[in-house]
């Protein structure tokens, strides 16, 4: 299946954050603590990471003149030795329900500013600096791979639309396989899963310049 070359919107985004609520409001309460697939984290740190990666793109486009050489700065910090160091963290008092509301509102940030921001506006990402639509691919990224730990880690099951997985792999992985089946194309390009006669993908990074 070709990877499509349409663009990547906040309706994209909307929808694999919105997926993702669903999937996690079936998690059972026991289980936030279990780690995330391979990750080092717990599924309840994992969740507050996701939602830090979308606050923190959003963060990087929003300001009149966004920054072109370094991060927006506010404080990351982790609460726990090798736990991930955030801006976000979730009241662990209002439950996993609590969560899921900073998940959906951070996801609602940054599809608010990918839609209010100019398609010539780029601001610095350590991968080199992108624009709005780059940024709401890097979101759905991090959304739909964090969800593969997440299922693991909570017993869920997950597989986003193929269609999705096809687009923001032909905005940032354009190396990647164009033959093959998107999701399992994007868990390859991303170091969680395998493709048949391709080596495993040991380091990896994704390529947010703006399309020519």
């Amino acid at each position: 299946m070709p990877h499509p070359t349409a663009p990547v919107t906040a309706d994209d985004l909307d929808l694999a954050v919105r997926l993702a609520i669903a999937a996690l409001r079936e998690a059972p309460q026991e289980a936030w603590d279990a780690k995330a697939g391979s990750l080092e984290w717990t599924c309840w740190e994992t969740v507050e990471h996701l939602s830090d990666d979308l606050f923190a793109y959003a963060a990087q486009l929003a300001p009149r003149t966004p920054p072109t050489d370094g991060e927006v700065p506010f404080v990351w910090e982790s609460k726990r030795s090798g736990g991930p160091a955030n801006a976000i963290h979730a009241d662990r008092d209002a439950g996993a329900a609590g969560l899921l509301q900073v998940l959906d509102a951070c996801g609602g940030m940054l599809s608010a500013v990918v839609r209010c921001t100019a398609p010539d506006v780029r601001a610095h990402h350590v991968f080199g600096a992108s624009d709005a639509e780059g940024f709401a691919a890097m979101g759905i990224v991090e959304t739909l791979v964090h969800m593969y730990d997440l299922a693991d880690g909570l017993g869920l099951p997950w597989e986003p639309p193929a269609d999705l997985c096809a687009r923001v792999l032909g905005r940032l992985f354009p190396g990647a396989p164009q033959d093959t089946d998107p999701w399992a194309t994007l868990l390859w390009a991303t170091g969680r899963g395998d493709l048949p006669g391709r080596p495993r993908v040991t380091s990896w990074r994704w390529y947010g310049s703006p399309r020519s």
